[in-house]
């Protein structure tokens, strides 16, 4: 006769020896290929997928090998017939976890690299640059909240360091005999020097609208001082670094001239629809990169750039997420 037990105790159904709450358990970095749809494009792509729970104080654990089944099921079901926005596969995915795993909330975070083609700036010549596309959704038994989301790369010229350059070569025209008139008018003509950084842009839209993510990764790349491009000719690379130079943003600027373009462009957002933009450059003097980032809900950001009074709060991706 087996020793082995018919029925398996439900382990993760149990009582834990400490009754706290957890904010978040699940699994991180699942992997799986996914049909994804932008405007009237589709692509077959790579996707990392993250999923959470919350869990009681009175759940020991969560089934963490039903995650990966359930990021099938909705894989198959949903995306073997209909390709999805990221974000409307990942509330497909948050809705679904909740029901299985009979948790209170889900919060499912997606990335992909989504392939866009484009022009060189002077030649035209045809090139392929990848964006990050990121899906982000909370669901609870009675609401679901959703992102959508795009990491672009650029460059930036410092102003600071150009500001110094400026100064420096004030001086030396002056010095050779050049009057202030003439210089004034050389170092318009001129691009000044400075160092410049690579920078990655962040944007994140929480609405239930539809948004095209071509029109989101412009937005990010015009926040920096240029765009950058994987292929590039010598006309090209001179626009791009003429182009940077003549347009010199700190980290800050990049992040406040993402959320203002944002509202320009989104003119349908609610009040009650959040954004985030974050930069990161990646220092070329310093061994230390630099950053910056501003959230809130759309209602929030609208009052303070109407007002110029900061508001009486900063809405974050998890608070807004967490109200679903």
């Amino acid at each position: 006769m087996s020793d082995v037990p018919n029925v398996i105790e439900d382990l993760q159904a149990s009582s834990p020896e400490i009754g706290l709450a957890l904010s978040h358990a699940g699994v991180r970095g699942v992997q799986k290929a996914v049909r994804i749809r932008r405007g009237e494009a589709e692509t077959v792509m790579a996707a990392v997928i993250d999923c959470t729970v919350d869990l009681a104080a009175d759940q020991k654990g969560v089934h963490m090998s039903r995650f990966p089944e359930l990021f099938e099921e909705a894989i198959d079901i949903v995306v073997g017939s209909e390709a999805l926005l990221v974000e409307g596969l990942a509330e497909h995915i948050a809705s679904r976890v909740v029901e299985r795993q009979g948790a209170l909330r889900a919060e499912v975070w997606i990335r992909a690299q989504w392939p866009i083609r484009r022009r060189t700036p002077v030649t035209g010549i045809a090139t392929q640059e990848m964006v990050t596309l990121c899906g982000i959704a909370a669901a609870s038994g009675s609401e679901t909240r959703r992102v959508v989301g795009v990491e672009a790369t650029g460059i930036n010229a410092c102003p600071c360091a150009q500001g110094l350059v400026r100064n420096r070569a004030s001086e030396r025209l002056l010095e050779a005999g050049f009057d202030s008139g003439d210089v004034e008018r050389i170092l318009e003509l001129v691009p000044i020097a400075t160092h410049n950084q690579r920078g990655r842009a962040t944007l994140f839209v929480g609405t239930q609208s539809d948004l095209d993510a071509e029109l989101l990764v412009g937005i990010a790349e015009q926040s920096m001082s240029a765009p950058i491009y994987d292929l590039l000719k010598r006309p090209d690379e001179l626009f791009v670094v003429e182009h940077a130079h003549l347009r010199p943003r700190f980290v800050e600027d990049s992040v406040r001239h993402s959320l203002r373009d944002a509202l320009d462009s989104l003119p349908g957002l609610e009040d009650e629809d959040f954004l985030l933009a974050k930069q990161v450059n990646f220092e070329t003097i310093h061994v230390h990169d630099v950053v910056a980032e501003r959230f809130g809900t759309v209602g929030e950001l609208r009052s303070e750039l109407a007002t110029g009074e900061p508001t009486a709060r900063q809405t974050t991706l998890a608070g807004w997420l967490s109200s679903s």
